[in-house]
């Protein structure tokens, strides 16, 4: 596991563009407005008349591409780039996206958001044909098997790789002549496209990259979905007709933007729902509400407005922190929440405090915030939690892939709330969250992928079945 400060966190983000004289800049914006998704490393390959050059490295976009020559040299009219979140032991630059192959019959790239619930027999098998690997990273696996499949033609190969993998992905691909974007049949992370006002088309992880390069939102990547974007235009087609959506709710709750739209919804409106539809499931007498930054400020002005309470900014974010990733003991963590955080004495001493928050994993973070607050000298702190207990691990593309991170699935909400030193601690419920994001797809939970909270999978899990069955066997203890 990876011991940041939130513990939550995304697999990456990705973008492309099709027809633009300065792709490769209009890239690296796209990327910028991403980067929330993934700060260990970034990538961008250009197409330059089918040409495919890339460059990547570890560390923020800004970074990577400090040097003015690196993207110069990324020339074309077309692009594809990526963002990726940093994950223990996967630190290498080898890991970092697009990936950029050369075959002797052409030049492909490839770029991946999320995980797959079978790459680990998958690559066993592939390896064992003689398949060679040069990352840890599942995404190589789907390019080995658009390789070997026998099928007269890539779009043939490409559905037939897609159809073999499970699990979360979105891919955005590169070859000499098209730029494709394929969403997996339950579509849990979120794929948007566009159109500049010069005609160049534009794919992107979250809608607010579209807006910052100036493209006009035309359409999601639906599930199952492959989109080839050329010369000739957009062309959509399906892989598979075995589609049910359940799109991640997590990106509703902390992952996504507020400026972006998911599936025709606005994040911030959605959890400005979750604040509003809580403060009527868990009242709570008080002078004020605070949010926690960022995540959560949309959350905690939906349920001030609601109860009419005052919203105040009772903590204040450090927005120029260095990053403080990886903390390897209790205490660094612990001060890492002090660096980030502080809360303002002027505003919270001597009165009793609403603290809304999106989520609790460990619950490290939220002990921390509940001892700023009342060291401040906050009388009372009543925490209220935008989401379900998180009580279920991850396959889809999140970070959390055992109960071992997960203080709600093994210890009552009284023993949370004891633990965090909250003189109360409410979350929102289930059903309180579909209402606030209001999808009303045919599926089960509205459309929405709820198993972090029910342990309701919508997929086999293939790979981690066997762990997940043996985290359920765990004994967890955070006290």
């Amino acid at each position: 596991m990876s011991y940041e400060v939130r513990s939550l966190n995304e697999e990456c983000g990705v973008f492309g563009i099709w027809g633009h004289p300065d792709a490769t800049r209009v890239t690296y914006f796209g990327l910028h407005s991403l980067q929330h998704r993934g700060q260990e490393g970034a990538g961008i390959v250009s197409n330059d008349e089918g040409k495919l050059k890339g460059y990547r490295d570890l560390g923020l976009l800004s970074e990577v591409f400090k040097d003015e020559r690196q993207l110069d040299q990324l020339t074309g009219q077309a692009a594809i780039g990526h963002v990726r979140y940093a994950t223990a032991g996967n630190g290498s630059v080898d890991n970092i996206q697009p990936f950029l192959f050369k075959f002797y019959d052409g030049d492909f790239a490839l770029a991946h958001n999320g995980n797959l619930t079978n790459a680990k027999t998958l690559r066993k098998d592939l390896e064992e044909e003689g398949a060679i690997f040069h990352s840890n990273s599942d995404t190589e696996i789907l390019m080995h098997l658009i390789r070997k499949s026998a099928k007269p033609d890539f779009s043939s190969q490409l559905k037939e790789a897609l159809n073999t993998v499970k699990g979360g992905f979105a891919y955005l691909m590169m070859t000499e002549d098209s730029m494709v974007a394929a969403l997996d049949a339950n579509g849990f992370r979120p794929l948007s496209i566009g159109q500049m006002v010069n005609g160049a088309y534009v794919v992107a992880s979250e809608t607010c990259a579209l807006e910052v390069v100036g493209a006009e939102f035309l359409q999601d990547v639906n599930p199952g979905e492959v989109i080839t974007i050329n010369d000739q235009g957009l062309t959509v087609e399906k892989f598979t007709d075995e589609t049910q959506h359940a799109i991640c709710s997590m990106e509703y709750i902390y992952f996504a933007r507020p400026d972006s739209n998911i599936a025709g919804v606005n994040v911030h409106s959605a959890r400005k729902n979750m604040g509003r539809i809580l403060s009527s499931e868990a009242p709570i007498e008080a002078d004020m509400v605070v949010g926690v930054p960022n995540s959560s400020l949309s959350a905690a002005s939906g349920y001030a407005e609601a109860t009419g309470i005052p919203y105040e900014m009772g903590l204040v974010k450090n927005q120029y922190i260095a990053r403080t990733f990886i903390q390897p003991t209790q205490e660094l963590r612990e001060q890492g929440v002090r660096m980030k955080l502080s809360a303002v004495r002027g505003v919270v001493e001597g009165k009793k405090v609403i603290m809304v928050d999106d989520s609790i994993v460990r619950g490290t973070t939220s002990r921390r915030i509940v001892e700023l607050l009342k060291e401040a000298g906050a009388k009372e702190v009543h925490v209220r939690i935008a989401s379900p207990p998180l009580r279920y691990p991850c396959f889809y593309g999140i970070d959390i892939q055992t109960r071992k991170e997960l203080i709600a699935a093994n210890h009552s909400i009284e023993e949370i709330r004891s633990e965090i030193g909250a003189d109360s601690l409410a979350f929102l419920s289930e059903e309180g969250l579909i209402d606030a994001i209001g999808l009303k797809f045919d599926a089960p939970y509205s459309g929405l992928c709820m198993a972090y909270f029910n342990g309701d999978y919508p997929t086999p899990l293939y790979d981690y079945e066997e762990k997940y069955q043996e985290s359920l066997r765990e004994k967890i203890s955070f006290f």
